[in-house]
């Protein structure tokens, strides 16, 4: 646990500004401090939010937000929480804003769009970042001075932090909250929440099937379909072509142009998913989890979550099967 000193968290808001992204980092915040309370200790967190003049916005749902004041009044926060929504599209004031300003708090936080916000800020510029996966690549394309990463649900990248859409925030949120208050804390705020703690961020945004996009021809969109009830099966090329009709070759360029990933990479994810959803929802061990999902043998299942995960089954069994 850090220094127990009371942190003070600015979310900036703005017309458009989507309320989840919005809400669901400050009631991550907002319980730590409940929790700092039944721990008898002064509050973790002192949140506000704040505009340009103070003016109340409209979120993307309609809903009217007064702020607590004009992102002008008070000393630098300890942490800046930059929210996404359609909104972000247009925001020259909050952009001038951040430019000028953001680089004064201790910690700088984006959830889902709001990257784009910190982007047109100068602010992501040399570092690792993500956003919504539907919006990575425009990130990309806009910024590439940007390391931007596709699949990470947040990405931490110093004293800048950045998360995918919407309920990703929360999961950075709680990460913060585990860095300040410690494990238990975290643990705490996340079952109140009814949310697991914690995704690492490292974690896929999306499973095989949003990854990829369902094939046109039906002989495709059927080996898509045995691919994901059979992951123990012989998933090989030459196997999936002669289900397809196919020659191997005819089958991956088409498996590949329809579908968007390649079938080894298809096939990889969602033998992924299949072993994740084991060891959080059974009991079952490591080594026939890997035997039934295709993997082989334990050590096989342990480099591919590693690998796309950045923990093994054991780490992930602990952190995300509900305790019974």
């Amino acid at each position: 646990m850090d220094d127990m000193r009371t942190r003070t968290v600015l979310a900036l808001v703005f017309d458009g500004v989507l309320s989840l992204d919005l809400t669901g980092p400050v009631e991550v915040f907002a319980g730590a401090n409940a929790w700092c309370a039944e721990q008898g200790l002064d509050k973790a967190y002192e949140i506000r939010t704040a505009s340009i003049g103070g003016n109340p916005v409209r979120t993307s749902s309609g809903l009217v937000i007064t702020p607590d004041s004009a992102l002008d009044d008070g000393p630098a926060p300890d942490l800046l929480l930059v929210p996404g929504g359609e909104g972000t599209r247009e925001q020259p004031d909050v952009v001038d804003w951040l430019r000028g300003n953001a680089r004064r708090a201790e910690r700088l936080v984006s959830v889902c769009s709001g990257a784009f916000l910190l982007a047109e800020a100068g602010l992501l510029d040399g570092r690792r970042a993500t956003t919504h996966w539907w919006l990575c690549d425009t990130l990309a394309g806009r910024f590439p001075e940007i390391d931007v990463e596709p699949e990470p649900i947040f990405v931490r990248d110093g004293e800048v932090s950045t998360s995918a859409g919407v309920t990703a925030g929360i999961d950075l949120a709680l990460a913060l909250v585990e860095d300040d208050l410690g494990r238990e804390a975290a643990l705490t705020v996340a079952r109140y929440l009814v949310v697991f703690l914690r995704r690492p961020g490292d974690q896929s945004q999306f499973s095989a099937q949003l990854a990829g996009q369902t094939a046109q021809r039906r002989s495709l969109r059927e080996v898509q379909r045995w691919i994901d009830e059979h992951p123990e099966a012989d998933l090989a090329i030459p196997a999936l072509a002669e289900r397809a009709n196919l020659s191997p070759r005819q089958f991956a360029r088409a498996f590949t142009a329809e579908v968007g990933t390649s079938p080894g990479r298809y096939v990889d994810r969602v033998r992924l998913e299949a072993a994740r959803r084991r060891l959080e929802d059974t009991d079952a061990g490591i080594e026939e989890t890997a035997r039934n999902c295709g993997f082989g043998t334990p050590e096989a299942m342990r480099r591919a979550f590693i690998r796309a995960l950045g923990v093994g089954p054991a780490e992930y069994r602990r952190r995300f099967k509900p305790a019974s």
